[in-house]
């Protein structure tokens, strides 16, 4: 039996000697690797804080201490480490293991973590939670220097340092812009600051010096300058956070002692450590980008170049924002840190001055383009569905209400796969609908895509166009940059008696049913406005309707503003609504 096989709970990491731990480290940067090259997953976030996860497990009290991950792509160690290694095998697929941390799953799962920039949030409210309940719990919040860029993890901070919680923030820099820093000099400092003596000393000095305010000032900024001296902590220490490192993270004779001081330490806690993507693979640490998420490889070989005859919806919209870069020089692209997954890499080289990476900042992304629209720009801010739901509010306020020609190009949009739910674009039909001025495209293939996305740039208002992840039906693409009319549908084909709306992707399954049932099928190309007049035409000759979409229930695209009298239109409308749950059949009369 192997030294990983022998783990059953974290429990028996406390078992083991440093020695011991750093073996185990290497079966598990191994088993991982392997684990992933069978499965697909996110496999360069996970090799980079594998002595991270089996430190933190050896020094707290898991899952009574709780571990909020973020994000939680970040978390396979984690999970084989909580008695889910025969599972993993599963990673992704139905009713297999999330590829994120799940309340669900497993206990020691502290918090849903699919979205970044929430553990801090999170991690505070359940040390304030333990305070009032008189739970002496510590709580640890892991959050990456790319989820630091958003403004939530900064409100967390400043609320927290100004807490008594016992709470410990962990930034992982992968960066390595800092790398210098690290060392035995500066290792030695953390945990020299991390202990027990410089603590006491620096609690009892603060009461003694505080009945001498002017000496008591002098002495606090000594101490900042000197630890500004070795480390880059000052903005963490004027949130209020008592802060140390940065350290190697990959460094358990560097790791281990220092979160055994801070677990005795009281109050907000900030350890800085360092770590490199994809360490242990060689593949993985010469390109980490290319190894974030990956499907299926041969270890031996990494991961093999995508080839495919078709090209995905993403790479409809890069090619397309490209081209009307080239004709438009007031288009600008904006990204909330989604560069290579929205598609933007070649406009980012092609048109460096024209294109903004905002970081993992939505809400800041959506104002920021309703800034530039306020002065001619025509900024195109390109966005999975689900992350765009962080920035509803500026939607409305700062972009619909002021009817700013600002275009959503919304990637992810309906279901995703092994991505699961955190990342299922399910919900953006139901909030984009009720937005005033807004319009709503939903391509159903490939050429009706780039011509949507012209359409959608070109109007005055504020535009979207939802499509999903992966490839389209097959259709040839036209180069030009031709618009589609506003609001209009098509009808694919001529039938009787029923009459199939669908929007979006589904167009091309409800066609096949469609031919079997002998029924009309409708692409209507736009969600809002909808077709009100082609409906009307339908209506004279169809006895029944039935829409089909990709969305949740609630919300769906189904009472249709077509007509004053309900004799205008058939008795009953069928809706199919392909959601997180099976797909749902149900029937209703015209309001």
């Amino acid at each position: 039996m192997s030294l990983l096989e022998s783990i059953v709970s974290p429990a028996d990491l406390k078992q083991l000697d440093r020695a011991a731990l750093k073996a185990l480290s290497v079966e598990l940067r191994a088993f991982i690797i392997d684990s992933v090259s069978r499965t697909g997953g996110h496999l360069a976030s996970n090799l980079g804080v594998i002595e991270l996860t089996v430190a933190l497990h050896s020094v707290f009290d898991t899952p009574e201490d709780r571990i909020v991950w973020d994000v939680g792509h970040q978390t396979y160690a984690h999970k084989i480490l909580t008695g889910r290694r025969d599972r993993m095998h599963t990673l992704r697929k139905t009713d297999g293991l999330s590829g994120f941390t799940k309340r669900e799953e497993s206990e020691y799962d502290a918090f849903i973590a699919g979205h970044s920039s929430t553990s801090i949030s999170a991690a505070l409210g359940m040390a304030v939670a333990a305070q009032l309940k008189g739970e002496e719990r510590r709580v640890v919040a892991v959050i990456g220097d790319g989820a630091m860029t958003a403004g939530m993890a900064f409100e967390a901070l400043n609320n927290a340092g100004a807490m008594d919680a016992n709470l410990l923030v962990i930034l992982n820099d992968n960066d390595m812009s800092i790398s210098a820093n690290v060392g035995a000099l500066n290792s030695y400092l953390t945990k020299l600051l991390s202990g027990r003596f410089y603590n006491n000393l620096r609690s009892h000095g603060e009461k003694l010096l505080a009945t001498l305010p002017p000496i008591h000032e002098l002495a606090k900024r000594a101490e900042e300058h000197l630890k500004g001296m070795v480390t880059p902590g000052t903005l963490f220490e004027e949130f209020g956070f008592n802060y140390l490192g940065p350290i190697d993270g990959h460094d358990l004779d560097a790791l281990i002692p220092t979160l055994l001081n801070i677990r005795q330490l009281k109050g907000p806690q900030f350890l800085h450590i360092v770590t490199q993507k994809g360490k242990g693979y060689g593949l993985a640490e010469a390109d980490p980008c290319l190894y974030h998420g990956v499907g299926k490889f041969e270890v031996d070989h990494g991961v093999s170049a995508k080839v495919s005859k078709r090209p995905t919806y993403t790479e409809i919209f890069s090619r397309w924002l490209c081209d009307m870069a080239e004709t438009d020089e007031r288009l600008v692209g904006i990204t909330p840190a989604m560069c290579e997954g929205s598609g933007l890499n070649e406009f980012a080289e092609r048109f460096p001055r024209r294109y903004f990476d905002v970081g993992i900042a939505e809400q800041h992304a959506l104002t920021f383009a309703a800034g530039l629209a306020c002065e001619g720009c025509k900024p195109v801010v390109a966005i999975y569905s689900t992350f765009l739901q962080r920035a509803y509010d500026q939607l409305i306020h700062d972009i619909a209400l002021q009817d700013l020609p600002v275009m959503l190009a919304i990637d992810r949009a309906g279901l995703v796969g092994a991505d699961g739910p955190t990342h299922a674009g399910a919900f953006d039909i139901s909030f984009l609908r009720c937005i005033p001025n807004m319009l709503i495209a939903a391509p159903s293939d490939e050429n009706e895509c780039r011509c949507l996305l012209t359409t959608a740039y070109r109007h005055s208002g504020p535009a979207a166009v939802r499509y999903p992840r992966g490839t389209g039906p097959g259709v040839d693409i036209e180069t030009s940059l031709e618009a589609l009319p506003i609001g209009k549908g098509i009808v694919r084909r001529q039938g009787k008696s029923v009459a199939i709306l669908a929007f979006g992707s589904v167009v091309t399954a409800a066609l096949e049913v469609a031919e079997t049932l002998d029924a009309t099928l409708v692409d209507m190309r736009f969600v809002k406005p909808i077709d009100r007049q082609l409906i009307l035409q339908l209506a004279q000759n169809h006895d029944h309707f039935v829409t089909v979409e990709e969305n949740v229930i609630m919300g769906c695209i189904l009472a249709f503003p077509t007509a004053s009298s309900s004799t205008e239109i058939p008795l009953f409308y069928w809706r199919v609504v392909v959601s997180m749950q099976p797909v749902c059949w149900s029937a209703f009369s015209p309001v």
